[in-house]
């Protein structure tokens, strides 16, 4: 990853309601969640909902995918793995951050669903 992504994708879950669309999202799992029930779970507009959601899918932390009139999103956990790996890449100058809480040897594993082996990738619209 490089450091112009990691911008684009920190600037978009830099605002309240995109973050909490994510988070919605990666609780649900790799199945997402319909628009609608994104729209009730955060409590705001469906036109805001959807340019919050067009944000994510921008940054390429979601995917949408069309079920008949429905629109679905779900997390791409492949992106967030890289994010991660990027963020804590090199820790302590390459040496190992054994001391530090959460880093290095010590860190636990990312879940299998936020390897980066097989990105996820929502059927076709």
């Amino acid at each position: 990853m490089e450091g112009e992504s990691a911008v684009r994708i920190l600037g978009a879950l830099a605002q309240q309601h995109r973050l909490a669309a994510f988070r919605l999202l990666v609780q649900a799992g790799r199945d997402g969640m319909a628009a609608g029930e994104i729209v009730k779970a955060l409590g705001i507009a469906p036109s805001s909902t959807s340019f919050h959601m067009t944000q994510l899918v921008g940054a390429g932390l979601a995917t949408q995918s069309r079920h008949g009139r429905s629109i679905r999103y779900a997390p791409n956990y492949a992106v967030v793995g890289d994010l991660v790996g990027y963020l804590v890449e090199n820790c302590s100058g390459g040496e190992g951050c054994g001391e530090v809480p959460g880093c290095g040897t010590d860190a636990p594993a990312l879940p299998e669903c936020c390897s980066t082996a097989e990105p996820f990738a929502a059927e076709p619209a």
